[in-house]
């Protein structure tokens, strides 16, 4: 949605309807130019639809279209009619697996299979040797619904988190951005949920004659408990669980700060068994005895903990892991996934998973990898506009996402790009989790192929065919720096697909990144630009000098977990690998480093 001529994108809610069209400040030349190189018009907001009623706006065709809220997208709704598999619902099924929603592997998934393994743990966690899911001993719903998603090989991470968690083990899963951690926790947890739902699962309405919420809500004692650190990573992932459930018993539920706590309460009251939410939703909802209880859960995973401990949850995830009537017993199995895993992760693992955990790693920690082309333009601070236009249209309409380091200027930048013909939409912290919502919809189905946006914001996001991320701004030293990066760039190039990243870069601006860019550059084996060469280590090795690959305090826990580590070209890693010395670092090419 492009913001107003001032920049400010929200209005009074009275006033929403009335919203200013831009008309008068379109650039007709500009937005001729774009039309002229494949680019659709630009669309202006509907704040018709926005201020229309949840029960009349927001569907536009069909039971299973367009939510309003992403809370409210449709599920596979159990009846007790079924045996242990429910019908199919071609429907439902045509709005859950279509192209738009999932991403489907690339032609260059044979990369990831180049990237570096290491698993460390007390026992010999063995991957999944086979270039098939059918060799992961997954339910047969699940697998199913696997294939229906177009997932037909597993990624490294998947391929050694899926057998580790079917065996019971408490797991930190430190992986690159798009390499599919998502499905990596998701499948078999659910897998192995499905063929014990019924024992397992709290009593939940038959919803065959409809729900009547005065007489047949329940309280919603889920078995699973996903948590993120934002809205729209949360709603990311109950749209792979919606996936991935779909025709079991499984009922999930995602709850987030924002949308109506009412339309959330009322979904929570038909019954849950996987519930996603962020850190302060779950908070409320757990302090209402009535409403949500955690006594039953057997599966807590943190998505994108490093994120989660960096944005000051620390507090509330403590209260979540361990406050009100969680579940302790020793049934309980916790998980960590992240692109990153810094010291607060690990003195974090430390507390709540178990010590015979599986540790995994895929290359290094905060690595990207070569399915990204990378490149960096010196571009000056009063032409970075008129450089991100020229950029923009200098390669054929793709999805592209334009990252940006504040709020303020997520809604110029917005506003300057609509005026110019092209249509883009924007999100960032202070739009009302409807415009978020609305705007990664527009984005994600292609009527606003292009999204400005802040860092964390679109942490997470998984969007089909995004084919170019810019950086306008790298992101400062003080708010991220090379990891932020990493996430930046690891939207596009997801699951063996291919991307380009493009960074505007000014001395005066980003040479406290600069670096740590180059080392990323030269790992990935991209190109170097003239401007950096001065940042290129002398003896051309890259060091990396940060607390993610292991520190001090860290090789005690390593010794005492008798750490073993193994490297492999991708899936045939060997069953029982040979110790490793703890002085070896993962730039070495050995893998038994402490973390």
């Amino acid at each position: 949605m492009a913001a107003t001529e001032s920049g400010s994108p929200r209005m009074e809610a009275k006033g929403m309807a009335d919203a200013p069209k831009f008309n008068g400040n379109m650039n007709s030349e500009a937005a001729a130019l774009a039309r002229e190189k494949g680019w659709a018009e630009p669309q202006h907001y509907n704040y018709a639809t926005y201020n229309a009623s949840p029960l009349t706006g927001g569907a536009t065709s069909g039971e299973y279209e367009a939510p309003t809220w992403a809370s409210t997208a449709a599920k596979y709704e159990w009846k007790d009619e079924y045996g242990d598999v429910g019908p199919r619902n071609e429907e439902l099924e045509q709005m859950l697996f279509r192209d738009e929603y999932t991403n489907r592997a690339g032609n260059l998934f044979e990369n990831l299979r180049e990237i570096k393994v290491t698993a460390e743990t007390t026992h010999q966690p063995n991957p999944i040797k086979s270039a098939q899911f059918d060799d992961a001993g997954l339910h047969p719903v699940l697998l199913e619904n696997v294939k229906l998603c177009g997932y037909e090989v597993p990624t490294p991470v998947q391929a050694y988190s899926i057998p580790a968690v079917m065996n019971g083990y408490d797991l930190i899963a430190v992986a690159q951005t798009g390499s599919g951690k998502t499905a990596a926790f998701l499948i078999p947890v659910l897998s192995k949920l499905m063929g014990k739902a019924k024992k397992l699962a709290a009593a939940r309405p038959d919803l065959t004659n409809g729900f009547n919420e005065s007489v047949d809500s329940v309280r919603a004692e889920p078995l699973v408990l996903i948590v993120a650190p934002t809205r729209e990573l949360a709603t990311q992932i109950f749209d792979e669980a919606r996936r991935l459930c779909y025709r079991s018993m499984l009922r999930p539920c995602v709850i987030y700060g924002g949308a109506p706590a009412r339309e959330q309460r009322i979904d929570l009251h038909k019954g849950c068994d996987i519930l996603i939410g962020t850190p302060g939703r779950i908070l409320d909802f757990m302090g209402r005895n009535s409403l949500l209880s955690l006594h039953r859960v057997k599966y807590t995973i943190i998505d994108e903990a490093d994120e989660m401990l960096h944005s000051n949850w620390e507090r509330e995830f403590t209260q979540i892991m361990s406050g009100g009537d969680v579940n302790e017993d020793a049934d309980h199995c916790y998980m960590m996934f992240s692109a990153t895993f810094n010291k607060e992760c690990r003195q974090v693992a430390r507390r709540f998973l178990s010590i015979d955990h599986v540790r995994i790693r895929i290359g290094r920690a905060g690595s990207s990898h070569l399915n990204v082309t990378q490149q960096v333009i010196y571009t000056e601070d009063d032409k970075k506009k008129k450089a991100l236009y020229d950029l923009i249209l200098s390669i054929p309409p793709s999805r592209t996402l334009v990252f940006v380091n504040n709020k303020q200027q997520a809604d110029l930048l917005d506003d300057f790009l609509f005026n110019n013909g092209l249509p883009s939409t924007s999100i960032h912290s202070d739009r009302t989790q409807r415009e978020r919502e609305d705007a990664i919809r527009a984005f994600r189905t292609g009527v606003c192929p292009i999204m400005v946006a802040t860092g964390i914001s679109a942490r997470g996001l998984d969007i089909r065919h995004v084919m170019h991320v810019i950086n306008f701004d790298l992101p400062s030293v003080e708010h991220g720096g090379i990891d932020e990066y990493i996430h930046r760039i690891g939207r596009t190039a997801r699951i063996g697909n291919e991307g380009l990243a493009t960074s505007f870069y000014n001395d005066g601006r980003d040479s406290a990144i600069a670096t740590d860019l180059v080392k990323v550059l030269l790992e990935c084996k991209q190109q170097i630009p003239d401007f950096l060469e001065a940042y290129v280590p002398e003896n051309g090795e890259v060091e990396w000098n940060d607390d993610t690959d292991g520190e001090d305090d860290d090789l005690d826990v390593a010794a005492t977990d008798a750490a073993w580590g193994g490297e492999n070209d991708g899936w045939d890693a060997p069953a029982a690998p040979a110790p490793v010395s703890k002085t070896d670092d993962w730039n070495a090419g050995n893998t038994g480093a402490a973390w």
